[in-house]
């Protein structure tokens, strides 16, 4: 089978709403067709939609390779990319002794190579939030707030350190420090 033909099969697996199978399809297409910046491209989408981001990065790394002009490509990679400090960030949050620095720093590379990373963006308030980085955590949130208005947590957070924040300014002019 053409790739052509892999990819057909690929949408169709995702109309029945088989992702999985549309992984493969696409890999097939791949195989058959390996200089198609176009396969590894839509194998990269799939494979991240599937929450296998190693793979989506060897994709992504592949398509731009075999087209390294293609802006649309370098955007993709930027997300997938991002997902992945994402992923690492959680991770190191959630260990015993959390380095927040690291977390942070890894988090704020994220927001860059994806803007619209709102997820990001929530546990930078939340990183500094724990630090009682409230003028940041409230920065943060906001940034989280103007992608999903309707996010409940982020409106939560906005508000819990933006009142932290101020409150602290409060303390700062009454101690005069």
């Amino acid at each position: 089978m053409d790739g052509g033909q892999c990819v057909k099969k690929a949408y169709e697996s995702i109309l029945h709403g088989d992702y999985e199978l549309a992984e493969i399809w696409f890999e097939q297409a791949v195989a058959a067709q390996p200089v198609n910046p176009e396969y590894h491209h839509k194998c990269s989408i799939t494979c991240l939609r599937n929450g296998k981001l190693d793979k989506a990065l060897r994709y992504a790394e592949e398509a731009l390779r075999l087209d390294p002009d293609n802006g649309e490509w370098r955007f993709h990679l930027n997300t997938v990319r991002a997902q992945m400090l994402l992923k690492e960030s959680a991770a190191i949050l959630a260990a015993d002794l959390p380095d927040y620095g690291i977390a942070i720093a890894r988090l704020r590379e994220a927001t860059e190579l994806d803007p619209l990373l709102d997820e990001g963006y929530l546990m930078l308030a939340a990183a500094y939030g724990t630090l009682r980085m409230y003028e940041e955590a409230t920065r943060s949130a906001k940034e989280a707030l103007k992608l999903n208005p309707q996010h409940a947590v982020a409106r939560r957070l906005f508000a819990d350190y933006n009142r932290r924040r101020r409150q602290a300014r409060e303390r700062h002019k009454q101690t005069g420090q």
